[in-house]
């Protein structure tokens, strides 16, 4: 696993610390009505390149999507922006509903 990756289980870990890193979701709107996590911010990824100005380049960003391939692809161009710790959520929500919340919706 590399430096801009984070598993569900060590995001969970940080939560119950109340170590809270800013989640940005950048799955499509439809997929948001379905599951999320509590306190994401949403930017669909074909907008954040328009909208990466919204968010703080200074700030712990941890970003999802279902499975984790497009999210690491928008850590990728954020990291190329300057962003300085911007993590995957790696296996995105789909792994988060695996180990960590039984309960979420799974598409």
């Amino acid at each position: 696993m590399s430096e801009h990756e984070i598993t569900p289980m060590q995001l969970k870990e940080r939560w119950e610390r109340g170590d809270r890193p800013r989640l940005l979701d950048v799955r499509l709107s439809w997929e948001t009505e379905i599951a999320k996590l509590e306190g994401a911010v949403h930017v669909p990824m074909h907008e954040i390149v328009s909208r990466a100005d919204e968010l703080d380049p200074e700030q712990e960003i941890v970003v999802y999507c279902h499975h984790g391939i497009r999210s690491a692809g928008v850590v990728g161009f954020l990291l190329s922006k300057g962003f300085k710790d911007v993590k995957n959520l790696s296996g995105g929500l789909a792994l988060w509903a695996e180990r960590v919340d039984l309960s979420m919706a799974r598409y």
